[in-house]
């Protein structure tokens, strides 16, 4: 089938005169998760991962993808005629330079212009000037194939109370505007679904896990203007938005609108947001102002009520999964339980929580080896049985109206050996070395990464991706600016220095291809500690409350501070959750969070 779909690109490719081109994991805002209609790379190339980029050529075909999905790129691009490129790996090309080898002189590159950003697309222009090769932005041919391809959503929005945002949509406008005087511009493009989101208290169910509406927006120094399918908005929620002069506009009017923007004025955009076909309907003339958007920082850094009601959510949460975690410590072996099965299990406890709304990403339930695949999605051909013995890892989320929750537990449902104790036990010591940390203002995440990934290099091991990221509040699991990683890597854009009030999850691990994973995830909220004459320091608090498996810890590789540290953090687990739990699941939590 991915043969045949990829034979008909290339009929259609031969039809326009393209010697290439490009499928991005992308929607028309640069979302990182995207709906139905634009799974598009996943429908022509069967890799059913959340990033990757196909590229086809007229006689070959290539999808890079990043060291999460490694070992399962490689197994779902078998016999597809696609080969994996591994990403950042060594001697591995990146698209560019794949495209300026395999491109003839005077050839034609071809994308859909709506989902390549405009850096992106600016820079293959440049790179691939010396061959004069031609960018035809203007095609997507890809709807061409996809007959049945998912309407557009429809789903309706709903307004964010401010007793849940803490500020108002007025007082975020004013705060964007001061920006843009700082910055001299008149007008400022935002397309980033989740900035608008948090910029006019309103969310959606236009992504799977991400309650987002799909829209654009503009705002000038009087004006804001709202490009989104009018139906999905309420009466109240038009009205209050006109109580904050914002004018709606339907959703394709975005190009038209920028089309209509005066030579004389200064645009604000983000170009790695911003998708090309909107940058290149700009007036060549006009001055553009390429940074940030503004409310990158803003939403970044969590005001005094998102914080209050984080810290509700995330006991909700952890009643929720330890729960959930008594059931299959207990259950594992005396009831028919599947990785689904568990999955489903899980959902049913968040469900049940007062103000829960949908998981915040697809739950990652990964039995033995499949848990040796970072962002593994059991199907039903992979649908393992869970049986007494081994490793269960369970990573998962819930959006809930008081914010976004990420947790990560690895369990021991049987005895395991010396060797999964250790791997168990260095984890558990790396992320609460990192919960840990005090550190002075002005350090970014790859100052303090070292600490989580320390005792894990000790062994000669790593992971293929940061340590953690930003979470956001009622919205993407994965947010900009902030997170940790030992090396700078551009495109994941976490590398700002750690303010106060901003949430980052804290999530080492350690992955065996065909043996096991093991990761253990904690919401972190940084906080300013002392000021003296060295500076300001900063410190941490744990948000996230859920037992850490002891049956697999071996104590005897933690020293006493590490010991102490744990001690600390399930005294807090029960004494927080405790209250919430049957008579028999608070005397199981209490053998769980026994000082050790």
């Amino acid at each position: 089938m991915i043969k045949e779909r990829i034979a008909h690109l290339r009929a259609l490719m031969a039809e326009n005169h393209m010697d290439a081109y490009i499928i991005p994991t992308a929607d028309f805002h640069e979302s990182e998760y995207v709906g139905d209609y634009f799974m598009a790379r996943r429908f022509m190339s069967g890799f059913t991962g959340s990033a990757g980029t196909l590229v086809v050529t007229l006689k070959e075909a290539g999808l890079w993808t990043d060291g999460r999905y490694f070992i399962q790129a490689a197994r779902q691009l078998a016999d597809t005629g696609i080969t994996l490129y591994k990403s950042g790996e060594e001697g591995v090309p990146d698209i560019e330079e794949f495209l300026s080898e395999k491109l003839r002189q005077n050839g034609i590159l071809g994308f859909d212009g709506r989902v390549i950003n405009a850096r992106f697309g600016l820079k293959l222009k440049e790179k691939l000037e010396t061959k004069n090769i031609t960018v035809k932005y203007d095609k997507d041919l890809v709807d061409r194939i996809w007959t049945d391809r998912p309407a557009l959503p429809k789903e309706p929005a709903f307004l964010l109370e401010e007793k849940y945002s803490g500020k108002s949509s007025a007082d975020k406008l004013q705060n964007i505007r001061k920006e843009m005087n700082k910055l001299g511009a008149s007008v400022h493009i935002l397309t980033t679904l989740d900035d608008i989101a948090w910029l006019f208290n309103i969310r959606g169910n236009d992504i799977a896990y991400n309650p987002v509406v799909l829209s654009y927006a503009v705002i000038t120094s009087e004006h804001a203007y709202l490009f989104l399918d009018q139906e999905k908005l309420s009466q109240d929620i038009k009205l209050k938005l006109a109580a904050d002069q914002v004018e709606l506009k339907d959703y394709q009017d975005i190009y038209t609108y920028v089309k209509s923007l005066s030579p004389q004025m200064s645009v604000l955009l983000d170009s790695k947001k911003v998708n090309y076909a909107i940058y290149q309907n700009l007036n060549s003339e006009i001055s553009i102002i390429d940074a940030t958007n503004p409310t990158v920082l803003f939403k970044a850094i969590k005001n005094p009520v998102e914080i209050e009601n984080l810290r509700k959510a995330h006991i909700k949460d952890g009643v929720a999964f330890t729960k959930f975690m008594y059931w299959i410590k207990t259950q594992a072996g005396k009831t028919e339980i599947t990785e689904v099965s568990a999955s489903d299990y899980l959902e049913a406890r968040r469900r049940e929580q007062e103000g829960f709304i949908e998981l915040s990403f697809d739950t990652i339930c990964a039995y033995k080896a499949n848990a040796a695949m970072m962002h593994y999605s059991a199907t039903p051909e992979s649908n393992a049985s869970i049986k007494p013995e081994g490793f269960l890892l369970v990573d998962s989320g819930g959006q809930y109206y008081e914010g976004t929750t990420d947790i990560t537990r690895t369990m021991a449902l049987g005895e395991i050996s010396g060797e999964l104790k250790t791997h168990f036990t260095a984890v558990v010591r790396s992320m609460l070395n990192l919960a840990a940390a005090r550190f002075l203002h002005g350090c970014i995440g790859m100052n303090l990464d070292i600490l989580a990934r320390g005792p894990i290099w000790d062994m000669n091991l790593d992971y293929k991706c940061g340590t953690g990221h930003g979470v956001g509040y009622l919205l993407n699991v994965h947010e900009a600016p902030n997170g940790f990683r030992w090396k700078k890597v551009p495109e994941r854009e976490d590398g700002c220095v750690l303010e106060e009030g901003m949430v980052t999850t804290d999530e080492p691990g350690i992955y065996i291809e065909g043996s096991h994973g093991i990761r253990t995830e904690n919401e972190l909220v940084c906080h300013k500690g002392e000021k003296n004459e060295y500076g300001q320091f900063m410190y941490f608090e744990h948000i996230t409350f859920a037992p850490i498996d002891l049956d697999a810890v071996d104590i005897s590789l933690m020293s006493p501070v590490e010991r102490t540290r744990l001690n600390d953090y399930h005294k807090q687990v029960y004494e927080k959750l405790s209250p919430y739990l049957t008579s028999d699941e608070k005397d199981w939590l209490k053998i769980y969070t026994r000082a050790v």
